[in-house]
């Protein structure tokens, strides 16, 4: 038998549409604000988003970690059929985003701004690959490198200043003109508040907006 977390409803007009959150990769655009979050709500939401899955794996066994698991809405998505699964896609795009700041900080475009990656049947392949490669790795290792990479993308986001925060990257995208906003461009799921993204697949935005 699958695990089937309590129901934490969606507040109304707000339930997700499993299995197509960064499948619409960029069509989340859409939704972000032009005006950028500060950069400390921006990691605040990060670490506290993260923190939810990892309170998660702290309370089950490797064995657990592996079965199937649902919400109370159904699946968990986006290929997902446990929580390494949803590990391994929280990593995923957590490791894509992070080389995105890292690449703007040396005004370099990331490749996934590229048009031809920014389509629902890109990130829908890319969904699905990253499951995939999740489900080579050990738990222990895998979850040892999600936690490095939530540590190395909060860093990233802290070197920022206020000034720095909402200076021109230089990449000339209409959307995301500046550090900030192109942090929420790429951390935005679509028809979601900016950077919630474990809270969602895990059926808690509703805890963690309120």
């Amino acid at each position: 038998m699958p695990n089937i977390v309590s129901p934490l409803a969606f507040p109304t007009g707000m339930l997700f549409p499993l299995g197509d959150d960064e499948g619409r990769i960029r069509e989340r655009s859409t939704i972000v604000s032009t005006s950028a979050l500060p950069m400390e709500e921006a990691a605040r939401r990060i670490r506290v988003d993260r923190g939810l899955l990892l309170e998660e794996l702290a309370q089950r066994s490797e064995e657990d970690l592996v079965a199937g698991y649902s919400v109370a809405g159904g699946p968990l998505g986006d290929f997902c059929e446990s929580l390494r699964d949803l590990v391994a896609h929280v990593l995923m795009w957590d490791e894509i985003n992070l080389a995105v700041l890292t690449e703007a900080r040396l005004g370099r475009a990331h490749w996934s701004l590229r048009s031809v990656w920014e389509t629902r049947e890109a990130g829908q392949m890319l969904n699905k690959s990253g499951v995939a490669a999740g489900r080579d790795l050990p738990v222990g290792l895998l979850t040892d490198r999600y936690s490095a990479v939530q540590e190395a993308l909060l860093a990233e986001l802290r070197s920022y200043d206020e000034d720095g925060w909402r200076a021109p990257t230089g990449l000339g995208h209409s959307q995301a003109p500046s550090v900030g906003s192109l942090a929420q461009y790429v951390m935005s799921v679509p028809n979601v508040a900016p950077y919630w993204h474990a809270a969602v697949h895990l059926g808690r935005l509703t805890a963690v907006e309120g």
